[in-house]
């Protein structure tokens, strides 16, 4: 029911937050300011999007979307997938396992129930690091996805080695060594796209810049991989 009526909540929330010094790429609306949050992100007061998911936006909307696309998206944000929605002519399902977003399916990722190549286009994002057997995950993925097809994938990334330790299983434990109580594992950037090399697929690696205006993050990361 919250899901429901949140555009409608949002609405009255931004009554008096429009202004001209940004604007949210996901809604098109125009405010005096993002909403801070705990983390330190940038909120839009309409739609409730991240500066990731407008940076994701951006990337899907200027280079990816087209008729007749097939897409699959592990839970996306609630602005994202309103969004989705909206577009003609794109077969889009969401699939979530936690309950926890508006989805359409229910899919384990490393036992993806669709038939080989049945995708062009895969989000996977902030996904895998809560994955034990991430390697089933990426085969997975690269199963499921049409030759020349693209997954956009983005974790929480550090620098040096990937670090796992799968000994580290209450929350405590995760939240400590992880930082987040259902992570297993901190990605290096290279680590990852090693592992996702391994699978089958080319990695395309895209280091972003920040933007005030759009709200996006400086220095964000995200992971391109294609099947051939």
């Amino acid at each position: 029911m919250l899901f429901k009526i949140e555009p409608f909540l949002r609405k009255c929330y931004t009554i008096n937050k429009h202004g001209s010094k940004h604007e949210c790429i996901i809604c098109g609306f125009k405010s005096k300011e993002w909403v801070i949050i705990e983390n330190k992100d940038c909120l839009c007061p309409n739609c409730g999007s991240l500066s990731r998911d407008r940076r994701l936006w951006n990337i899907l909307s200027t280079k990816y979307l087209k008729n007749n696309l097939f897409v699959l998206d592990f839970s996306p944000s609630r602005s994202l997938y309103r969004n989705w929605k909206k577009q003609k002519n794109i077969h889009y399902t969401a699939s979530d396992l936690s309950g926890n977003f508006i989805a359409d399916a229910t899919y384990n990722i490393t036992n993806i129930s669709k038939d080989n190549n049945s995708f062009d286009l895969i989000v996977c994002y902030h996904i895998l690091e809560h994955i034990i057997d991430d390697e089933k995950a990426m085969t997975e993925l690269y199963r499921v996805l049409k030759p020349n097809g693209t997954v956009l994938i983005q974790t929480p990334f550090k620098e040096g080695e990937i670090y796992e330790d799968y000994t580290r299983t209450t929350e405590a434990e995760r939240l400590k060594h992880f930082g987040q109580e259902d992570h297993v594992r901190i990605y290096s950037i290279n680590g990852l796209k090693e592992r996702l090399q391994n699978t089958g697929f080319k990695i395309e690696i895209l280091k972003l810049k920040g933007d005030k205006y759009f709200g996006f993050s400086d220095n964000e990361k995200i992971l391109i991989a294609k099947k051939i």
